[in-house]
């Protein structure tokens, strides 16, 4: 198809269960080649009190949960305004948002995103797409994950293309299709660990390194049933609480949390390993990718090639390739694929709100 133009520019935004805040990317697309140039990006820290109306969304009631959607869109909308004034943004052609998952429960059919009422360009006017899950699960899908698609177009030069943030998911090329699942989760249970020692964050994996392993809790973590399931497949806030927490909570009571901490690393490494080759050449991003414990023990345990890229690709490529979506969904360009969802066929997903 020809298009009227080879060059769009977009903003791509990004909040991730790992409740650290909101990526956003400004972002020239050359769509006769497929390559970028990011312009500008912006990470924004949620304060204290997004943080507690962000913390077990999942359990609200439908009261509440609409309550804080219709806070949020505001909230969001106005931080992409203050992104386009303070960087003097002009030329834009789509905004396209994530939101924040609320709930993913696929296998009934729900799936629900923070952040994408009608509403939220109010004050910036520009033409947005969000909501890219919601078609996704009516079509019998996993409404996850989303970034593959991307990953086959920006990153083709890689094997597999392993994001580390809330959850650890991968994306590979095999047999000329394209596979994607969710592996594990990495920062959502860091992240709560260290929150437990008092830090937002194990800088540099040093708490976990520190600590022993305790070999009950990885065969019991190694055990959980998602793991022997076959792709396609996705995790969510409420299979943790579920299948993890209530884990981890009960050895905290016997164990030191340097202990813990240090087991779940080598679950993660384990479990990641398990879909790795050697002869794969794989980028690695998101937070998880600044754990340098947690990288130099993948690095030692997997076959694999680790490649970690700069730090802008390894904050914000989440919120790059949404932005790719978005401008995939206004050219009527498939981006969604069966394949990697389990959705009855390739489909062009996204909410466009003008």
């Amino acid at each position: 198809m020809v298009y009227k133009k080879d060059f769009f520019r977009v903003i791509g935004i990004m909040s991730g269960t790992s409740l650290d805040g909101i990526d956003l990317v400004f972002v020239e697309f050359n769509i006769k080649k497929w390559k970028f140039e990011i312009l500008n990006s912006r990470f924004i820290p949620y304060n204290e009190y997004w943080v507690d109306k962000l913390t077990d969304i999942h359990i609200k009631s439908k009261k509440e949960l609409l309550k804080i959607d219709f806070l949020y869109t505001k909230y969001l909308g106005t931080k992409i305004n203050e992104f386009i004034i303070q960087n003097k943004l002009q030329n834009i052609d789509i905004v396209s948002s994530h939101g924040h998952t609320a709930i993913h429960n696929p296998s009934v059919g729900i799936t629900y995103q923070l952040g994408n009422l009608s509403s939220i360009n109010k004050e910036y006017k520009i033409k947005t797409v969000c909501d890219f899950r919601t078609q996704d699960v009516n079509l019998g899908g996993q409404g996850a994950p989303l970034v593959p698609v991307g990953d086959s177009i920006l990153f083709s030069n890689y094997s597999g293309c392993l994001n580390l943030g809330g959850f650890a998911n991968i994306s590979k090329n095999k047999d000329k299709k394209i596979i994607a699942y969710d592996l594990c989760s990495v920062n959502l249970v860091l992240n709560y660990l260290s929150n437990i020692a008092g830090k937002k964050y194990d800088k540099d994996g040093l708490i976990a390194k520190s600590g022993k392993l305790i070999p009950s809790l990885l065969n019991k973590l190694n055990s959980i049933e998602f793991y022997s399931f076959i792709h396609p497949k996705s995790l969510s806030i409420e299979w943790v609480s579920e299948n993890i927490f209530p884990t981890i909570n009960s050895y905290l009571k016997k164990n030191s949390l340097e202990d813990v901490m240090h087991t779940y690393v080598v679950h993660i490494v384990q479990i990641i390993s398990l879909s790795l080759t050697k002869d794969d050449r794989v980028l690695v991003t998101g937070g998880g990718a600044h754990n340098k414990y947690l990288i130099k023990e993948l690095q030692l345990n997997s076959n694999a090639k680790i490649i970690i890229p700069s730090k802008e690709i390894i904050n914000f490529k989440e919120a790059l390739i949404f932005g790719l979506l978005g401008l995939l969904r206004v050219l009527n360009i498939n981006n969604c694929f069966s394949s990697v969802t389990g959705a009855t066929m390739n489909h062009c997903s996204g909410k466009i709100i003008k």
